[in-house]
Order: structure tokens, then C-alpha cells, then sequence
């Protein structure tokens, strides 16, 4: 068995798309329309990606408190330099809880946790 998707019902699809391609940095793989009242959209290069749905029919998305999606990211450095050009705040972090990692988390469009992650050389 292998990892394939995850799956994220979300409110508004072009926002959410903008940001998991203008932040997350992942690739439109393929979109769908089954209907007029649903979009369907797959990201991410390689085995695992992110499946974004929207449904006209959905008016409120949730998500735990507990759950997050991580990404590695080249350079905290230029994330938060990111981050601050599109007004998005840091949710908490930077924690380091060892030499070889860093991290913050931040919140997707709906209010998912996402956790950004540098590996120190």
C-alpha cells in the first residue's frame, strides 16, 4: 500500500489554489468539473499530492486542531519574506528542535494547519 492524496474540502477553489501554488509552490497536476456545482483539483509532483473540492452545496469546511500538512522549503529565510509580501501571518514557530531542522506553521485559506520545514546542511 502507498500514499496517494490527501484530500481538503475547500470554500473558495481559486484562493485555495493560489495558495497552495503561490505559497506551497506545488503544480497544477490536473482540474476537473464533474458538474457545474463541483471543481475538483490535484497538485504536487510525484506519488503523494493534494485533492482540493469544492461543492457549491458546502458552506462550512473543518479541520482539527491536531492535523497539519508539512513541506519542505528551501530557505526559511525567503518563506518569510514570502509570507510577508502576501499579508500571511506565522501561526507559531520557528521551533528547532534539533540542529538539523526548523520549522513554522502557517494556515491554508480555510484554516488547515501547514507546517513549513527547512533542513539545515
Amino acid at each position: 500500500m502507498k500514499y496517494c492524496w490527501t484530500t481538503i474540502t475547500v470554500r473558495e477553489m481559486q484562493r485555495s489554489l493560489a495558495f497552495y501554488q503561490d505559497i506551497i509552490g506545488l503544480k497544477l497536476v490536473r482540474r476537473m468539473q464533474p458538474n457545474p456545482d463541483m471543481e475538483i483539483v490535484f497538485l504536487g509532483e510525484g506519488e503523494t499530492q493534494v485533492e482540493l473540492i469544492w461543492n457549491k452545496a458546502t458552506k462550512d469546511v473543518g479541520f482539527g486542531k491536531d492535523i497539519s500538512l508539512g513541506f519542505v522549503v528551501e530557505s526559511m529565510g525567503k518563506v518569510n519574506e514570502l509570507l510577508a509580501s502576501k499579508g500571511i501571518p506565522i501561526l507559531s514557530g520557528p521551533f528547532q528542535p534539533n540542529p538539523s531542522i526548523r520549522f513554522i506553521y502557517i494556515q491554508d485559506p480555510d484554516g488547515l494547519k501547514v507546517q513549513l520545514v527547512e533542513n539545515i546542511r
